[in-house]
């Protein structure tokens, strides 16, 4: 099985809320997605070691490998592109929590192009199409997803505060207990 962008899209959305339980129906709507993709990236995600199935209807993101394939893997695999400068959605070091630790000129941080973003840089694809929209309803999703693209597109000093900054973030939460719970 080969991994897909949204596989890491759905394991990002549940380890930003560990203590909540997913069903797949649910986490497909959070992040614009079937629930039928939802079920195959957990699939894919346990297969590659990503996450763990200790049971029927149960998984949760395995932390540590996560973080190794953020650091190590993402930025080769699915590369960011740059674009123009349109409106869109703050991301990579424009957005939390990296924006507060670096100074950016305006207009030069990073967006990912959408209707409604309130601000204006040069676009950077997302790591899936949906990502933008699951972002905007939620800021602990959109923080790992910046925290993805400053790995995925930053210079080295860039990179290396967001690889300290994403092992806070994941492993704040490494003591399980998160996951999808079965519809049945």
């Amino acid at each position: 099985m080969e991994l897909k962008p949204q596989d890491l899209l759905v394991l990002l959305k549940v380890a930003a809320h560990p203590p909540q339980r997913w069903t797949y129906a649910a986490l497909g709507e959070a992040l614009a997605i079937s629930a039928s993709e939802a079920h195959a990236s957990v699939k894919r995600a346990v297969a590659s070691g990503l996450a763990v199935a200790p049971g029927r209807g149960e998984w949760s993101p395995v932390r540590p490998n996560l973080l190794e394939f953020m650091l190590h893997g993402v930025r080769y695999i699915w590369p960011a592109t740059p674009g123009p400068v349109k409106r869109g959605v703050l991301t990579a070091f424009g957005a939390e929590p990296l924006a507060s630790q670096l100074t950016v000129a305006p207009g030069e941080a990073p967006v990912w192009a959408h209707p409604t973003g309130s601000a204006k840089g040069p676009t950077l694809s997302p790591i899936y199409r949906t990502a933008p929209l699951a972002a905007l309803a939620d800021p602990a999703l959109h923080r790992l997803l910046a925290l993805l693209d400053a790995l995925r597109v930053g210079r080295a000093r860039e990179r290396a505060l967001a690889a300290n900054l994403m092992k806070a973030e994941l492993m704040r939460f490494d003591s399980g207990g998160d996951g999808v719970a079965d519809e049945s």
